[in-house]
């Protein structure tokens, strides 16, 4: 019976390359790897149910766009495996919402931010006070990615009201902007990457989405050593092996976490994409994946 140590699903064109990583890590420690895709994703998943495949590790980066992974997850959570950002764990982390609450709860500073029921639960709540919030804000649904619904320069309540409509069974948050501090020349803000364990810290530009590792140098002369305390933080709160977050420092030297969890992390390299991760980032991470994979569940 084929035995895998590691399953990754994935459906992505530009995970090409992350896979390519993965596996020669996986050869490196001597480990196997199984890549699901759309076209053999059914034939694998009719192969472990019956018993005649195996896998240890599942990695799933697909079933957040493709239904037709949903199987192959629904199997695994009933199985003795490990599983790599399990779909409920994250399901939880992705809600911004419930997120800036145990942020709160757990210290991790963030922006001024109001919260508001779905409308479809109150179309018409008393309008709150939006002067905290200064001159514009940014209107977030809790549970949509990659931008989708979010409105960045709003400053009435009319506004707030139109974007509860479009998406009415959202949650949605009201975050104040955030001016970063200007460092060597450079705005502080940060995308940092956690993975099990490991902190990948980066300048990182909300204009071009260029990331450029901060060195240790510039840690220890700049005061950047709470960006891996506050990552540490987060992946306490969100209990996910690899995920990023945003990170802007204030003039006033605070950190504020300002886009709280992003999963399934964008991997694509820096080789072959502008806003990509540089490529040393992510092989580091596929090795690290590999070794997660590799102890016992």
């Amino acid at each position: 019976m084929p035995a895998y140590d590691l399953c990754l699903a994935w459906n992505w064109e530009y995970d090409r390359d992350f896979a390519r990583l993965l596996e020669a890590a996986c050869t490196r420690l001597g480990l196997s790897l199984l890549q699901a895709q759309p076209e053999t994703v059914a034939g694998l998943l009719q192969e472990l149910q019956a018993g005649t495949t195996c896998i240890a590790t599942l990695l799933d980066r697909a079933s957040d766009s493709d239904p037709s992974f949903q199987p192959l997850v629904d199997w695994a959570r009933t199985q003795p495996l490990r599983r790599i950002n399990p779909q409920e764990q994250a399901h939880w982390a992705w809600d911004k919402a419930t997120m800036h609450l145990e942020f709160f709860t757990h210290s991790v500073h963030t922006p001024y931010t109001q919260l508001l029921a779905p409308y479809l639960e109150q179309p018409q709540p008393v309008p709150p006070d939006l002067s905290p919030l200064g001159g514009s804000f940014a209107i977030k649904p809790a549970t949509l990615g990659g931008g989708q619904g979010v409105q960045l320069e709003a400053s009435t309540w009319e506004q707030v009201q139109a974007a509860r409509q479009q998406y009415p069974a959202e949650k949605y948050l009201l975050q104040a902007h955030v001016t970063p501090a200007a460092l060597d020349g450079r705005p502080a803000w940060f995308r940092v990457l956690y993975c099990d364990g490991a902190v990948y810290p980066h300048w990182w530009d909300p204009q071009t989405h260029a990331y450029r590792p901060v060195t240790a140098q510039e840690k220890a002369s700049l005061g950047l050593q709470p960006l891996r305390r506050m990552a540490a933080q987060i992946a306490q709160v969100c209990r996910l092996d690899l995920f990023s977050t945003e990170i802007a420092r204030t003039d006033g030297g605070d950190f504020l976490a300002v886009d709280y969890v992003n999963d399934p992390v964008d991997l694509r390299l820096q080789s072959a994409a502008a806003d990509g991760v540089p490529d040393a980032i992510v092989e580091n991470i596929a090795a690290r994946l590999v070794r997660l994979a590799a102890r016992p569940a």
